[in-house]
């Protein structure tokens, strides 16, 4: 009998495939558009109207759009589960 000698590559710890995955970089951009359209969102709604915009109100509304990106990929209709 002769067998055919298997070749393994190493795949790396835990993080370094976690990071590579295709759904946590989408994940990763839907945070930051969603951070970004937050941002936006206060600026066009809010911020034009003052001379000094509040950092705390600024931060809120980035949460905010980014917690949205976040559930937007990660709710479990997004990955079609529901």
């Amino acid at each position: 009998m002769k067998f055919k000698e298997l070749e393994l590559e190493k795949e790396g710890s835990w993080l370094t495939r976690s990071i590579r995955s295709k759904q946590v970089r989408r994940t990763a951009m839907a945070v930051l558009i969603g951070a970004v359209a937050g941002f936006l969102y206060y600026y066009f709604t809010e911020g034009l109207h003052l001379e000094i915009i509040p950092a705390g109100d600024i931060l809120k509304s980035i949460g905010i759009g980014g917690f949205f990106g976040f559930f937007v990929t990660n709710s479990p209709c997004a990955r079609g589960r529901c």
